[in-house]
């Protein structure tokens, strides 16, 4: 059942409007002003709040912004006897749902309320599935070099420095980036991903910055690119050891001046991008080779974060092991398994070449063909495929 909390000055207007709802089963709390409203709907779960604008202490378009500043996801319904354009649209402008005028009409009130319902739903849908994407990409560990990667990205995600992630394939590069995205100013912007070893060399420059009509010959429409895309967020570009030469010129044009140009055009476009760069290569060996630029490692390498491999950090093959057991036993519905002790001692011996990405397969592998506990021998049977 919806909760829905009706913010009016007006005694006779919460009781025309809690007649109406409870009527058709929802439940109704009410607040007789402003400040009471705020109070009620930050310490309380409603799916609506029908809140007037027009109120003493506090009124209905302070009391929405402070409720949104306070983290508040209730769908906000803005109720007032002067329906003009004026209030409707900074209504909208500070977060509010819809707007209709008092008195409401009762169809138009209960289809609003239904819509607004709606929205509340799909808004916890996504909150559930961010915290799940959340706990996916959760860096799990205590190791000493762990703990270290841990501690800068809490100290550098609140800030827009740039970021250069090193270390081997499937050590968790992908994770540390968006880590730091979910944990900074932008979160609620983009983060956008661009692998630049998969890119031909002939298109990255398309994918980076996007094309003008008739730019080359496929281009049969405009198409906006990855740093346009990451606007106001963060563009990732993994395994940027791999760009080709005249890519990068143009990145590190775009990182001084905060401006871009789409393939075959000319106008110059604003942007305000946090670039997070990633790779398994020695970028040092790349530029004495002459393939990769200075002065862009340079631009890129303000925070440099380590991720280890899985051999210099073993201690946490235990921590790592249990948690994927626990995210695969969701993913199939199934019972959560369990290892012997044993089982995880010889686990924690192999020498894990594909890193933190190769344990999880293994540990897929083996809930998949294993029984309720996992033994050492079908680690020692099973494991050893992959490696």
């Amino acid at each position: 059942m919806a909760k829905i909390l009706v913010i009016d000055d007006e005694k006779t207007i919460r009781d025309a409007i809690r007649d109406i709802l409870e009527y058709e089963g929802y439940e109704i709390d009410e607040a007789k002003d402003g400040q009471q409203g705020l109070e009620m709907v930050t310490s309380g779960k409603y799916d609506i709040a029908l809140c007037d604008i027009k109120m003493p202490k506090l009124d209905g378009l302070e009391l929405l912004q402070k409720a949104r500043e306070e983290g508040v996801t209730t769908q906000f319904v803005m109720v007032s006897a002067f329906g003009n354009v004026e209030n409707a649209v900074e209504a909208t402008k500070r977060g509010a749902f819809d707007f209709i005028t008092k008195p409401p009409d009762l169809n138009r009130l209960l289809v609003t309320v239904r819509n607004a319902i709606e929205k509340s739903n799909d808004t916890e849908v996504i909150k559930t599935l961010k915290k799940r994407v959340y706990k996916i990409n959760e860096i799990v560990g205590e190791s000493p070099l762990i703990e270290k990667v841990k501690d800068t990205i809490d100290k550098v995600a609140p800030t827009d420095a740039r970021i250069l992630i090193t270390g081997p394939n499937g050590s968790g590069k992908e994770m540390v980036a968006k880590q730091i995205h979910e944990k900074s100013n932008r979160h609620k912007r983009p983060l956008i991903e661009v692998n630049c070893a998969a890119i031909p060399s002939e298109l990255i420059e398309s994918e980076l910055f996007g094309h003008e009509k008739g730019a080359f010959t496929s281009a049969i429409k405009q198409r906006l690119g990855k740093f346009e895309l990451a606007d106001n967020g963060t563009l990732f570009l993994d395994e940027i050891g791999d760009m080709s030469l005249s890519a990068q010129a143009k990145v590190l044009r775009a990182l001084q001046e905060n401006k871009i140009t789409r393939v075959g055009g000319e106008k110059e476009i604003k942007i305000n991008v946090r670039i997070i760069a990633a790779t398994n290569k020695d970028l040092k060996k790349e530029i004495a080779a002459g393939n990769f630029r200075e002065d862009l490692y340079h631009r890129l390498n303000v925070i440099p974060i380590y991720v280890p491999p899985l051999s210099e950090r073993r201690e946490d093959i235990p921590l790592l092991a249990e948690k994927f057991l626990q995210d695969i036993a969701e993913e199939y519905g199934d019972q959560l398994k369990t290892f012997q002790p044993a089982a995880i001692e010889h686990l924690k011996g192999l020498p894990w070449t594909g890193n933190v990405r190769e344990l999880r397969n293994v540990v897929e592998r083996l809930v998949i063909m294993c029984g309720q506990e996992i033994t050492v021998d079908e680690v020692k049977l099973y494991a050893g495929l992959g490696l």
